[in-house]
């Protein structure tokens, strides 16, 4: 058996191997040509101006003056106040044409008087903050012209 063995196993290794099938050769076409990008200059940067420079006055600035070296002008003032009353922005955004009141966006109604031209943010609670008055005695008469308008709306 083991003759046999050897003589199956000489005969494998005597089995030349055929040569592999050539290979048909495959034309490459050839490459397309690649179109020459034009590169811009770059751009070139400007110095770093101060911004101000750029902006010309509208009228020239007012002379300064002892009391006033600075040219300061007041032009909005924010003022608050509590009127301990709790009071039903419902009912007055209701009747009061002036006011606007949207509780899902703002829990405060918005109350705008034309003389003098402020605006006071109206709270449930009592509170009021008056913005845009130019002076004291603008900010104490938007305060009066309120108590005289939410009086009738006091819970």
């Amino acid at each position: 058996m083991a003759k046999k063995a050897r003589k199956a196993i000489a005969k494998k290794k005597a089995v030349k191997k055929k040569p592999a099938a050539k290979k048909k050769a495959v034309k490459k076409k050839p490459a397309a040509k690649k179109k020459a990008v034009k590169k811009k200059p770059a751009a070139k940067k400007k110095a770093a101006m101060p911004m101000f420079e750029s902006i010309t006055p509208t009228r020239p600035p007012e002379p300064a003056t002892g009391d006033n070296p600075y040219n300061i002008k007041i032009v909005n003032m924010v003022a608050s106040a509590n009127f301990n009353v709790e009071l039903d922005l419902f009912a007055l955004a209701r009747e009061v044409d002036t006011i606007e009141y949207e509780p899902e966006q703002f829990p405060g109604a918005i109350l705008k008087l034309p003389k003098p031209r402020t605006s006071l943010l109206l709270f449930k609670n009592g509170k009021v903050i008056c913005t845009g008055a130019r002076s004291e005695a603008d900010v104490e008469k938007a305060l009066l012209r309120t108590t005289e308008i939410i009086a009738n709306y006091i819970s």
